[in-house]
């Protein structure tokens, strides 16, 4: 397994292991896959694994709190994320704390590696938002919170979703406190599928672009844009999907994989 450096976190797997599957959201599986799934990765080379407690309502977690018994392998590293959205002030570092110390508990952890806020950044109006943190309250309450929660030693790094609003995100990272990693869409339509929330173009790699300059590790997600880019989705949508006009788009890549004599997932994940 090849290894990259994620920012001031250090060198990790260049592949990472999303926590998506992992809390049953994709298709057909069961716990017991799961978690011999984080095994396998583990044997693999895999040292990241990416959950959330949105993941299958905290299955995820629980899956890694299965798989490694709350003593994670040597140089293995875990992030987990917070839905935060737009309480008042007063209320982040409470709310940051209580999500935290349910996904520690799941994962029999005493500590994560990187805390990510779940959601967009958005520089608009984000009065009663339950998906959406604005800039004012993002850099007034936000940043200190997670501050405060690297202090009391509960987590090494913090990070934030870089997706659905590339202007918001431009300008958090270039900022005077940016994050320290963000999730960044990094796969070949340069897509984020169903995540696209507003008429605003994705600019991924501007993202990418502008955390480099800002020294934030970099996790590309989305990597086959939610089965777009493999050999056939593992689950029925509607041809309108996001997801579905991805997969109608990508038909080129696949003549190209087959013509190549591989699998497209395969090649993806092979190729330099």
């Amino acid at each position: 397994m090849e290894t990259r450096l994620l920012g001031q976190i250090g060198a990790v797997s260049s592949l990472t292991l999303g926590g998506g599957g992992l809390g049953q959201l994709w298709g057909a599986t069961t716990h017991g896959e799961a978690v011999a799934t984080v095994s396998d990765a583990v044997d693999a080379g895999i040292t990241v694994f990416d959950v959330a407690p949105l993941y299958g309502d905290g299955e995820a977690e629980l899956v890694i709190g299965e798989a490694f018994g709350g003593r994670l392998p040597e140089g293995v590293r875990v992030t987990t994320k917070c839905l935060l959205g737009a309480p008042p002030a007063a209320e982040v570092y409470p709310r940051l704390r209580a999500s935290l110390e349910g996904s520690l508990g799941r994962m029999r952890l005493t500590k994560i590696d990187v805390f990510i806020l779940h959601g967009m950044i958005d520089d608009g109006d984000t009065e009663g938002a339950t998906t959406r943190t604005g800039l004012p309250l993002f850099f007034g309450a936000v940043v200190p919170a997670y501050e405060r929660l690297k202090g009391e030693g509960l987590i090494g790094a913090w990070g934030i979703s870089g997706v659905m609003m590339p202007r918001a995100v431009i300008k958090v990272l270039e900022s005077a406190t940016p994050p320290q990693v963000v999730q960044c869409i990094a796969n070949l339509l340069d897509s984020p599928g169903s995540m696209r929330r507003r008429n605003e173009e994705a600019r991924p790699r501007e993202i990418i672009a502008a955390a480099k300059r800002a020294g934030a590790g970099v996790m590309g997600i989305r990597a086959v844009q939610a089965g777009a880019l493999t050999s056939g989705l593992d689950r029925e949508l509607p041809p309108d999907h996001p997801e579905m006009v991805d997969y109608d788009r990508a038909e080129p890549f696949r003549r190209l994989a087959a013509k190549a004599g591989v699998c497209p997932l395969t090649w993806l994940t092979s190729t330099p």
